[in-house]
Protein backbone atom coordinates (compact mmCIF):
# COMPACT_ATOMS: atom_id res chain seq x y z
CA UNK A 1 0.00 0.00 0.00
CA UNK A 2 1.69 3.48 -1.16
CA UNK A 3 0.53 7.33 -0.69
CA UNK A 4 0.77 9.00 -4.38
CA UNK A 5 1.72 12.28 -4.32
CA UNK A 6 1.27 14.89 -7.19
CA UNK A 7 3.56 17.82 -6.45
CA UNK A 8 2.18 20.67 -7.68
CA UNK A 9 0.04 19.63 -10.38
CA UNK A 10 -0.74 21.89 -13.37
CA UNK A 11 -4.33 23.87 -13.31
CA UNK A 12 -5.62 22.06 -16.22
CA UNK A 13 -4.97 18.30 -14.24
CA UNK A 14 -7.18 20.24 -11.55
CA UNK A 15 -9.88 21.40 -14.03
CA UNK A 16 -10.01 17.05 -15.15
CA UNK A 17 -10.44 16.03 -11.58
CA UNK A 18 -13.05 18.67 -10.86
CA UNK A 19 -11.39 19.83 -7.86
CA UNK A 20 -12.53 22.77 -7.58
CA UNK A 21 -16.45 21.30 -6.73
CA UNK A 22 -14.95 19.04 -4.14
CA UNK A 23 -16.13 19.31 -0.49
CA UNK A 24 -13.33 21.39 2.08
CA UNK A 25 -12.17 19.95 5.07
CA UNK A 26 -10.20 22.28 7.61
CA UNK A 27 -8.23 20.73 10.90
CA UNK A 28 -6.24 22.20 13.11
CA UNK A 29 -2.38 21.63 14.68
CA UNK A 30 -3.10 18.01 15.93
CA UNK A 31 -2.03 14.18 15.72
CA UNK A 32 -4.76 11.54 15.77
CA UNK A 33 -4.77 7.73 14.09
CA UNK A 34 -7.18 7.36 10.88
CA UNK A 35 -7.88 4.21 8.83
CA UNK A 36 -9.14 4.56 5.09
CA UNK A 37 -12.00 2.05 4.10
CA UNK A 38 -11.94 3.22 0.49
CA UNK A 39 -10.03 5.14 -1.51
CA UNK A 40 -9.54 9.24 -0.75
CA UNK A 41 -8.04 11.74 -2.60
CA UNK A 42 -7.47 15.27 -1.57
CA UNK A 43 -5.56 18.37 -3.17
CA UNK A 44 -4.25 20.78 -0.32
CA UNK A 45 -4.80 24.31 -0.34
CA UNK A 46 -3.19 25.09 3.28
CA UNK A 47 -0.47 23.74 5.53
CA UNK A 48 1.73 20.58 6.03
CA UNK A 49 1.29 17.12 7.14
CA UNK A 50 3.14 14.03 7.96
CA UNK A 51 1.61 11.15 7.41
CA UNK A 52 3.06 7.80 8.96
CA UNK A 53 1.43 4.11 7.36
CA UNK A 54 1.57 1.84 10.35
CA UNK A 55 4.74 0.03 9.94
CA UNK A 56 5.77 2.34 7.35
CA UNK A 57 7.93 5.53 6.66
CA UNK A 58 6.64 9.39 7.30
CA UNK A 59 5.47 10.80 4.21
CA UNK A 60 5.29 15.01 3.99
CA UNK A 61 2.85 16.52 2.20
CA UNK A 62 1.16 20.05 2.17
CA UNK A 63 0.03 23.26 0.01
CA UNK A 64 -0.23 22.51 -3.81
CA UNK A 65 0.01 18.22 -3.24
CA UNK A 66 -2.75 15.99 -4.78
CA UNK A 67 -2.28 13.02 -2.55
CA UNK A 68 -4.41 9.82 -3.11
CA UNK A 69 -4.58 7.05 -0.18
CA UNK A 70 -5.13 3.55 -0.95
CA UNK A 71 -8.05 1.67 0.74
CA UNK A 72 -7.56 0.03 3.80
CA UNK A 73 -4.47 1.99 4.92
CA UNK A 74 -4.19 2.76 8.79
CA UNK A 75 -1.72 5.83 9.56
CA UNK A 76 -1.07 8.46 11.86
CA UNK A 77 -1.65 12.12 10.65
CA UNK A 78 0.48 14.84 12.01
CA UNK A 79 -0.78 18.39 11.17
CA UNK A 80 1.79 20.57 11.89
CA UNK A 81 0.72 23.56 10.54
CA UNK A 82 -3.67 24.47 10.18
CA UNK A 83 -5.01 22.49 6.83
CA UNK A 84 -7.70 23.22 4.41
CA UNK A 85 -7.82 21.04 1.58
CA UNK A 86 -10.54 19.89 -0.80
CA UNK A 87 -11.28 16.06 -0.61
CA UNK A 88 -12.94 13.53 -2.88
CA UNK A 89 -14.08 9.65 -1.45
CA UNK A 90 -14.20 6.70 -4.28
Amino acid sequence: MEIKIEHQPTQERLNELGVSKWEIWKKEVSKFPWTYDSQKTYYFLEGDVVVTPNGGQPVQMGKGDLVIFPPGMSCIWEITSNVKKHYYFD
